[in-house]
């Protein structure tokens, strides 16, 4: 027998449908597209920013982790790592105001993260700075207003401004507890 599996078309469809769902799926404003487990150096990156931004945020702005879904105009995503600086319920599955996202790249995602997230990430006024941090090596591009055109950075030393939720973070720091070969470092 065959059974149709009926998938969610429209964003208010998806956040239903998704909530009864065992994974997480993202929905690229055409279809759920299922989020897999990552290595330990993605976690690992997400895990000191997280760490890093949230011990060093303003009072009313957090950090918040891959758990908590960014609703946008017409998709929702998980970040890795994003800040949010307004009021949020306790039982909010989603937001849709931050003010810097963070995407740590892995194989799998980097077309969508460099290509498709930073123009829809530009698109949604509330994000003020979208970084996207290399996994295998010390290394960020940075998206920010008024231009948004991406800007390297690379370097332990290098500091990564975040003027918008007023914290600097070295680079390096980003990449706690991990070990690069000398050839991958820059």
């Amino acid at each position: 027998m065959n059974v149709a599996l009926r998938l969610p078309s429209d964003l208010d469809e998806f956040l239903a449908w998704e909530e009864r769902q065992e994974l997480r799926y993202e929905f690229d404003g055409v279809r759920a597209v299922a989020m897999v487990g990552g290595t330990w150096a993605h976690a690992r990156i997400a895990h000191n920013i997280a760490t890093k931004l949230d011990s060093r945020l303003r009072p009313g702005c957090y950090a918040c982790s891959h758990d908590l879904k960014l609703r946008l105009a017409a998709s929702v995503r998980y970040p890795d790592v994003m800040v949010v600086c307004s009021p949020v319920r306790n039982t909010a599955t989603y937001v849709t105001d931050p003010v810097v996202v963070f995407e740590v790249l892995s194989e799998r995602t980097s077309r969508t993260d460099r290509l498709v997230k930073s123009q829809e990430y530009g698109a949604a006024p509330s994000i003020a700075r979208y970084v996207i941090v290399e996994q295998d090596s010390i290394g960020a591009t940075v998206f920010a207003r008024p231009d948004w055109r991406g800007q390297p950075l690379t370097g332990a030393d290098t500091v990564l401004p975040l003027p918008e939720i007023g914290v600097e973070l070295r680079l390096g720091d980003c990449y706690a507890g991990l070990a690069f070969d000398a050839e991958q470092e820059p």
